[in-house]
């Protein structure tokens, strides 16, 4: 059987993954179960399986976006993938699977944390629109221009006034790439308290993991039910048809991953890019082919 059930079926195909996980007001951020799986029905094993099934067909659909962007009539598309959530939800680990799948020339990998001294001095817009992708590539945020609002509100790096407005600043900025042809995908994932702390504590005493721990990360912790919130208000203020927010469920790693994937597998097919037309005649090609390989093997 194919991994959950039916992997191409009515509800697990790239698009009715994508809306499954759709960010839905009435639900809310807090609605959705950090554990469920929504639209996969198999085991771990199952979905390692898909997974590795999915990148086959992420490469191709990024390689015919690459194609385009080399043709002069070719369509000119990138895309941006966007991962927000708790400390600990696993955005690291669902780059590193993308990374994979795509590879080194379609996948660009970008994490945004506290703006450096150069970032500082400009619109917090500025180190972002400077990593927006080329045409034909795919860019994966590890945090974003989000973090201008999310931190900013909960560290009081700035009062209300300035973090408020920045709401309506991003829509407009995200509204403009996806006019422009570069589209916008925005994952929320959520992780429940307790995989959350069994992640931290990992960090806290594995040898290799260490490096990744920060006082911080307890702090920000201790005010879950505030951080929910913030959540929740970012989705409400920002979520658009053109650049849409997805709730993932992230204890289970493997789902995570594996409904990433599909997300982004179902607005790469939603482009409908197929392989460009050869500019050339391929008998004439193949001659020339013919002719070379006879001069080659004469000496």
């Amino acid at each position: 059987m194919t991994p959950g059930g039916d992997a191409r079926g009515p509800l697990t195909d790239p698009a009715g993954v994508a809306a499954l996980l759709r960010y839905e007001r009435a639900r809310g951020f807090a609605g959705v179960a950090p554990d469920a799986t929504p639209g996969f029905s198999g085991n771990k094993a199952d979905g390692v399986r898909s997974q590795d099934e999915d990148a086959d067909l992420i490469r191709s659909a990024q390689e015919r976006l690459h194609a385009h962007a080399l043709r002069p009539d070719g369509h000119r598309r990138a895309l941006i993938l966007v991962l927000q959530g708790r400390d600990a939800s696993g955005k690291g680990g669902i780059i590193r699977h993308l990374s994979g799948a795509v590879g080194p020339h379609g996948l660009q990998t970008w994490a945004f944390g506290v703006p450096t001294q150069e970032e500082a001095a400009h619109h917090f817009l500025w180190r972002i629109q400077r990593r927006v992708p080329a045409w034909g590539r795919i860019a994966a945020f590890d945090r974003s221009h989000y973090e201008d609002i999310l931190a900013v509100r909960m560290h009081g790096l700035a009062p209300r006034v300035v973090w408020e407005g920045r709401y309506d600043t991003i829509v407009d900025f995200e509204n403009g790439l996806t006019a422009g042809g570069v589209d916008v995908v925005k994952v929320m994932l959520t992780v429940s308290q307790e995989e959350q702390a069994g992640r931290l504590r990992e960090r806290i005493t594995r040898p290799e993991k260490a490096w990744k721990h920060a006082a911080s990360d307890l702090a920000d912790r201790r005010r879950w039910h505030e951080y929910t919130q913030a959540f929740e208000d970012v989705l409400v203020r920002t979520d658009a048809d053109a650049a849409p927010w997805y709730v993932v469920p992230s204890d289970r790693k493997w789902y995570a991953r594996w409904a990433v994937g599909r997300i982004l597998l179902h607005h790469l097919e939603a482009m409908r890019l197929e392989w460009p037309a050869a500019d050339f005649d391929p008998a004439t090609a193949l001659a020339g082919l013919d002719a070379t390989t006879a001069l080659i093997a004469e000496g």
